[in-house]
């Protein structure tokens, strides 16, 4: 036999949280199985990098569960490899056991309305990858254009968004927002940033914890319009109710405060929807239409309402980037499959399996879910050749593979660049991470 053929060969696509929870349940229950994390990028850790906001510093520390992973023995990392350009899905699959996707679904979702194609209209992974150093977005030296800033949706990536766009360089000198974002942050002309919500308080998806910081900011007062606070309300999960009641006490707080008690405010909107963005050559504004609830759902009341604004962020969810030969659910919102099994040797797992859902802790239990049916799908299949047949394949059409000790040497280039107080800066190029490595 082969030196090597003994052992099950995984391929897991994306080395974000679902990928790294995989491959440690994986490990955990086959100490003889050989996972490879393919990434496009040279940088592991996929949204926890790229997705979570420069100020919430606990919830990145997650890395360091997912390093010890990718330190295991048993486990390789392989950045700087694009499935779709280096290798298909459709080759790794005819030389792995299984093949994991893993790389969730990160094209924004459009708002369907009049005028979303304006200079001045940015989707939220555009926007929040941009400030968090992305490759991809470096580029991007969004407008923000003032008098105010609309960011369309009510959820915890919403509030991320209005939340950096609310701080002041002080507030973010101990964080790893880019210097590019806020310098551009603090030299826009923007006095108010709205939220929009079509739905109420009680159906907004934040949570009490992200709400709250809004409430702390140096040169930002939070305000909310009072009459759209419920007075009483009632959901039939006692946990949920006590989240929701702290929710509007906190907006009812936020009420009360003197909007002009600050340099910038943020505007907490609920019961309003998009209908149209206008201007000509950039935005100018964005039209609102009143919303009232039947049942859960928001039905318009036909009252409108314009807010001056040079710049919307849509922050309304993502869909499924399409990948060759892997069918997309019609929906959209992820790869079609049946509890994370595409078809005989190939899953889903993370956002890829459920959609957009979730924080990342949610991704352990649905990735070691999936890594035991894995496992039992394995049982009795002639193994596979899996990593000395990819090695080979890649060499042979030139491809630059970043392992696990390139990504740390990059590492450690940002960490040596960071200021006093903060945890690194980030590189923040493809050409400037390669050649960290020299």
């Amino acid at each position: 036999m082969v030196r090597g053929l003994m052992h099950r060969h995984v391929a897991i696509i994306g080395s974000g949280p679902a990928g790294f929870y995989c491959a440690e349940a994986l490990c955990k229950a086959d100490p003889e199985i050989r996972i490879d994390i393919i990434d496009r990028l040279p940088t592991p850790y996929g949204l926890v990098r790229s997705g979570v906001a420069p100020d919430h510093a606990g919830t990145k520390n997650v890395w360091r569960v997912f390093a010890r992973t990718a330190k295991r023995e048993q486990v390789r990392f392989l950045g700087n490899v694009e499935v779709g350009r280096d290798v298909s899905v459709a080759e790794l699959e005819s030389v792995y056991d299984a093949v994991v996707l893993a790389l969730g679904v990160t094209e924004d979702r459009k708002l369907g309305v009049e005028g979303e194609d304006l200079p001045g209209v940015y989707g939220s992974r555009a926007i929040s990858a941009w400030y968090n150093g992305h490759p991809d977005f470096e580029g991007l030296d969004p407008e923000l254009r003032g008098p105010g800033i609309a960011v369309i949706g009510n959820g915890n990536v919403a509030v991320d968004i209005v939340r950096v766009l609310s701080r002041t360089p002080e507030e973010m000198a101990t964080t790893d927002v880019t210097d590019y974002a806020m310098k551009k942050i603090v030299g826009s002309d923007y006095t108010d940033v709205h939220m929009v919500g079509r739905r109420g308080p009680v159906q907004a998806s934040f949570t009490t914890a992200e709400l709250r910081e809004l409430g702390d900011m140096r040169q930002t007062v939070a305000v909310v319009d009072p009459a759209h606070l419920p007075e009483s309300f009632s959901v039939p999960d006692p946990k949920q109710q006590k989240k929701m009641e702290k929710i509007v006490d906190t907006l009812r707080e936020y009420s009360t405060n003197d909007p002009a008690s600050k340099p910038r405010r943020l505007h907490l909107r609920f019961f309003s929807s998009p209908v149209r963005i206008l201007g000509d050559d950039h935005v100018t504004g964005i039209e609102l239409m009143g919303t009232r609830l039947e049942g859960d759902r928001a039905v318009p009341t036909g009252e409108t309402t314009i807010l001056e604004v040079g710049t919307v962020i849509t922050a309304i969810g993502y869909l499924a980037k399409p990948l060759e030969g892997v069918p997309v659910a019609k929906w959209g919102t992820c790869f079609e499959n049946q509890d994370g099994h595409i078809r005989d040797g190939l899953w889903a797992v993370g956002w890829a399996k459920r959609g957009p859902s979730g924080v990342i802790a949610t991704n352990r239990k649905d990735s070691t879910e999936v890594a035991e049916r894995i496992l039992e799908a394995l049982a009795g299949v002639e193994p596979k050749a899996g990593a000395r047949e990819l090695d080979a394949l890649l060499a042979s059409r030139g491809a630059r593979v970043v392992d696990f000790d390139g990504w740390e040497r990059i590492d450690a280039a940002e960490i040596g660049a960071a200021p006093e107080g903060a945890p690194r800066r980030k590189l923040t190029s493809l050409q400037a991470m390669l050649k960290a490595l020299e």
